[in-house]
């Protein structure tokens, strides 16, 4: 086969990977459909290149509010690769203990609220215990990990804790050991990750099934949807419907920060 090959036979086998999860799926799906059914929201985190399945649940097209996509630049900024901002930093960073509690400590959480947090390793520390500060406040976590790649992996927390050490349910991207999926001759290490596909297939099965629940319980959701489907004046209505309940929602998660802290 072609390289080109080779990465589309992987990525079928993702695909059924993941179709193997349904049942996850749904439960993720029923658990985040239930925090936006009650006015809250679903958190979003990952580092590194997991920032990218933040983004994928939202705000994009096809999508809809009710998710708080928590995005640390000084952990995701990759473009600049060296110098200041670089990839070094957001590497050494990612491994800092205490860094999730400070960017928790901006929330006000509600044990209504569930998150999905993002690490294909499932190894770094900041992840990590952010998945534990959110289990601390009652809220339900869904990991979204490489089962391979995680258990082939040390987890840089010093107690050996990994992501699905604190997670009430796991799902898995279906991508291999390294992440990498195509091999090729007279290249020692292979090439093209596969965990951004089955991670984005498995946020878009989440968002699809959380839509049909919030349809089915009378609330359906004002959806990121393009001119060329709706004509440009629904499309901007739907805009302007999703960017105002995002802001209402966020509101609730700033209303009480800080009361009895001392």
């Amino acid at each position: 086969m072609t390289p080109a090959q080779q990465y589309l036979e992987h990525s079928r086998q993702i695909i059924e990977t993941v179709s193997a999860q349904q049942h996850l799926i749904e439960q993720a799906a029923n658990w985040f459909a239930e925090s936006i059914l009650s006015g809250r929201m679903v958190h979003v985190f990952g580092s590194g290149h997991s920032r990218i399945m933040v983004e994928e649940m939202w705000p994009r097209y096809g999508s809809f509010p009710g998710f708080n996509p928590i995005v640390e630049l000084s952990l995701t900024f990759h473009n600049l690769v060296v110098g200041a901002n670089g990839q070094r930093q957001a590497m050494f960073l990612e491994n800092v203990s205490g860094l999730a509690e400070r960017i928790l400590r901006n929330f006000d959480l509600s044990p209504n609220d569930t998150a999905l947090v993002i690490s294909s390793s499932g190894c770094n520390i900041v992840p990590i215990e952010m998945a534990e500060e959110f289990q601390k406040h009652n809220v339900k976590v869904v990991a979204l990990i490489t089962k391979a790649h995680a258990a082939a992996s040390r987890s840089k927390d010093k107690r050996g804790k990994k992501l699905e050490d604190f997670a009430d349910l796991v799902l898995d991207t279906g991508a291999p050991v390294g992440d990498a999926m195509v091999r090729l001759n007279q290249l020692d290490t292979p090439v093209a990750p596969g965990s951004t596909v089955g991670g984005a297939l498995i946020v878009n099965s989440i968002k699809a099934e959380v839509a049909q629940r919030l349809v089915s319980a009378g609330s359906p959701p004002p959806v990121l949807t393009a001119g060329a489907i709706v004509g440009d004046s629904r499309a901007k209505e739907l805009f302007e419907a999703a960017y105002d309940e995002h802001a209402h929602r966020l509101a609730k998660l700033y209303q009480h920060v800080g009361d009895n802290k001392s």
